[in-house]
């Protein structure tokens, strides 16, 4: 997969996370993934690299979760999260870096470091 850095420019974390990347002079894709999301593909692509179960990358806290009566307790497949997460981007935790087939989640921001070094 290409280099890519899944960004809201909205969002604090993610300015943040950008700025450290920059800082690394590293050749990367900014994605707005609110405008472009991620197909299934990239995001199990994603969820594979961090290894994580896809209601670990859902921003839980979301008002689009609490709006789609949505609970970490249902009873939902990990398939069901990720179309879930397809149709409404906005609950998809970033900043996401992939960078040389390796994936960082940038929660603190300092995390994307380790696979840029």
């Amino acid at each position: 997969m290409k280099n890519s850095f899944f960004h809201n420019p909205r969002c604090r974390k993610s300015r943040e996370g950008l700025k450290v990347i920059k800082e690394k002079d590293i050749d990367f894709e900014i994605i707005e993934y609110l405008k472009t999301p991620p197909n299934e593909q990239e995001l199990s692509y994603i969820l594979n690299g961090l290894a994580l179960k896809p209601l670990a990358l859902i921003r839980t806290q979301e008002k689009v979760f609490k709006e789609l009566n949505l609970s970490k307790n249902d009873e939902i497949s990990d398939e069901e999260w990720i179309h879930i997460m397809l149709a409404n981007p906005i609950l998809i935790e970033r900043p996401i870096l992939i960078y040389n087939d390796m994936v960082a989640l940038g929660r603190p921001p300092e995390k994307l470091l380790k696979i840029i070094a």
